[in-house]
């Protein structure tokens, strides 16, 4: 039997004890001792969370079935153990083995989320490594981050040693053998660093030097050594079918947020949507084959025995063959009681054969996102729909047998006007009269709409990243204005109405779109209290306004400025797949109420094709 590292009595003393256990089903168990690394893989949240998310079960499968590896898993404790490490000076440990962080080659850190940003420095400082690279030597871990938030990666810089930009599945292999190599050669950790920064998609911040104009902009950005290169261009799957899928999922033992099978079916987006940074850094689409699909999603159910299965992709509607995946999908779980979840679906695009295909499917509300009240608005970040669309796609969906819709919408999108605000009710109310438009005996009760917004924010490699934010109390004006414009409605009382924390949301702004300096804001936040920060009860913004004051930035410099289009962004080293030049016309496109084709419709020169052989969906050029 595995030794734990905790004793009984902490175990039975906190919340959830067998966040910390591990010994699940499908966890991996190697000795150290036959393993030449020892890799411990990080999310910074609360197990629930991180092991909901299935880019990390990929990575850790991935890993795992190389012999000479050992991944293993770390999730932030919970507050009420973080409590108690702190007090008896128990190093943090790893799930696998019950060891030591600190003790392992590399510590991997997944970037999903900005929030997350004083949980990374938990982890740090709970592990005993110390938080900066600089002040890290031999004997500690090589730090690397990767994920959604690596495209900005300056606001972490100097707490890690690399930056992995982009997919992980393409150079991991390539790394760790150089680690290695260098291991078995006795080399120093700068000298694995200078021969891992030539590696495609490898950012090591300490090689490279930023200059500050007086106004605080960025003058320049360099490499500090020749043989480092000055632009790092992300790495993507080219083929999706090469990756090998997740064939021993983790099988939990307490209930994550997700407690469900995902299957991913593609990566990319053909839409182009203004705001979204995941539509344009996982650019050029690419799809699994539906052979691929089916038999992932077989190993997938029998394995995990889950009630539910999600088809995961930015645009699952945009799937070429989602009809025949879904026949499949209804014929195998039929009689396995399993519901199907059709998210990221295009309201226009959510026709009635698909609908009539999950009809004997538990049916739970429907999601749509629109984004925006006004069409104006609408064509202004290239959503793509009309509201016709809309309201067409709704009836069809009420026809079909729901009654609950979901609606998201971001406040504080550039241009925005007050008719576009009170826009979002009123298409809310026009959903309702649509089903109360039908006649009576073949309603199923009263229709429930539950719309959402989110504020804006922009973020990097996006036509938006010129845009700047509003104030705290701007956005809540905003908000307050939709929600008495809701209860002006004929039908309020089958709507809801909800929005986001600005407070969160500025903070989110200030990371997505920070340089170095904001690096000095995060520790000071963290020693100030400031820890689980995407968490309503733990989060408290008098630890972020002490840091302001501690350090002297202004955080509106980041998020309240609307950005020239020759100032140089902290995230303009990298190569993201779009070109500046694209997302240059598209910005100016927004601000003349246009939209853009999608990439089925008209290559833009996004500048994405470079990354996949010439080709940026179905084979085509």
């Amino acid at each position: 039997m595995r030794k734990l590292a905790l004793s009984d009595d902490i175990l039975l003393s906190v919340d959830k004890p067998a966040r910390y256990i591990g010994g699940e089903l499908n966890s991996r168990d190697k000795r150290l001792e036959d393993v030449d690394i020892r890799f411990v893989m990080c999310f910074p949240d609360v197990y629930e969370i991180g092991m909901s998310h299935i880019g990390m079960q990929i990575i850790y499968d991935m890993l795992n079935k190389r012999e000479d590896i050992f991944c293993e898993r770390l999730f932030s404790p919970w507050v009420d153990l973080d409590k108690i490490l702190r007090e008896k000076n128990i190093p943090l440990f790893s799930l696998e083995s019950q060891e030591n962080v600190k003790d392992a080659d590399i510590l991997g850190i997944t970037l999903q989320y900005e929030m997350c940003y004083t949980n990374i420095l938990q982890i740090l400082e709970l592990s005993q490594i110390p938080m900066y690279s600089k002040d890290r030597g031999e004997e500690y871990p090589i730090v690397i981050g990767g994920g959604p938030c690596s495209y900005n990666p300056e606001p972490l810089a100097p707490f890690f040693d690399i930056f992995y930009i982009g997919e992980g599945e393409v150079v991991y292999d390539k790394l760790l053998d150089l680690y290695k190599e260098c291991k078995k050669n006795n080399l120093s950790k700068h000298e694995f660093l200078r021969k891992a920064a030539k590696l495609e998609g490898m950012y090591v911040p300490e090689f490279y030097e930023v200059s500050y104009k007086e106004d605080g902009t960025i003058a320049s950005f360099t490499p500090k050594y020749e043989d480092v290169p000055s632009v790092v261009h992300r790495v993507v799957v080219q083929n999706m079918d090469t990756v090998s899928y997740l064939s021993k999922p983790v099988v939990p033992f307490i209930k994550v947020t997700q407690d469900r099978v995902v299957l991913e079916i593609m990566r990319g987006c053909i839409r182009g949507c203004r705001f979204c940074q995941a539509g344009n850094v996982y650019r050029p689409q690419r799809e699994h084959s539906l052979e691929y699909l089916i038999n992932y999603a077989k190993t997938m159910l029998d394995i995990t025995g889950a009630e539910e299965i999600s088809l995961s992709s930015l645009s699952s509607s945009d799937y070429s063959q989602l009809d025949k995946l879904l026949d499949f999908l209804l014929e195998y779980t039929k009689d396995r009681g399993i519901n199907i979840s059709l998210p990221s679906l295009r309201i226009d695009a959510f026709s009635l054969d698909v609908m009539s295909k999950v009809q004997d499917v538990k049916k739970s509300s429907l999601t749509f996102a629109p984004e925006a009240g006004t069409q104006r608005l609408r064509d202004v970040i290239n959503k793509g729909i009309t509201e016709e669309d809309i309201l067409s796609g709704s009836m069809e969906a009420f026809k079909g047998g729901w009654n609950k819709v979901k609606l998201y919408f971001m406040l504080g999108l550039p241009t925005e006007t007050e008719e576009d605000i009170k826009g979002i009710p009123l298409l809310c109310e026009k959903i309702a009269e649509n089903y109360y438009s039908i006649p009576k005996d073949q309603r199923i009760g009263k229709v429930s709409i539950t719309a959402s917004s989110s504020f804006f924010v922009p973020k990097p490699f996006t036509p938006f990243q010129w845009a700047k934010m509003e104030t705290e109390e701007e956005y809540l004006r905003r908000a307050h204005l939709v929600k008495d414009t809701f209860r002006e409605q004929l039908n309020q009382k089958s709507m809801k109405y909800q929005y986001h924390d600005a407070e969160v949301t500025l903070l989110e702004g200030l990371m997505a779109r920070g340089d170095r300096k904001i690096a000095d804001v995060i520790v000071n936040a963290y020693k100030n209290g400031a820890m689980y920060d995407s968490w309503s009860d733990q989060f408290n913004m008098e630890y972020w306004l002490k840091a302001y004051e501690q350090t002297g930035i202004d955080p509106g410099f980041y998020t309240l400025r609307q950005r020239d289009l020759d100032e140089i962004f902290p995230w303009d080293f990298i190569d993201s797949g779009v070109t500046k030049e694209f997302l240059i016309r598209e910005w100016k496109t927004a601000h003349e109420d246009k939209i853009s084709p999608n990439c089925r419709q008209q290559c833009l020169g996004c500048g994405a094709r470079k990354y996949n052989g010439g080709v940026c969906f179905e084979g085509k050029n």
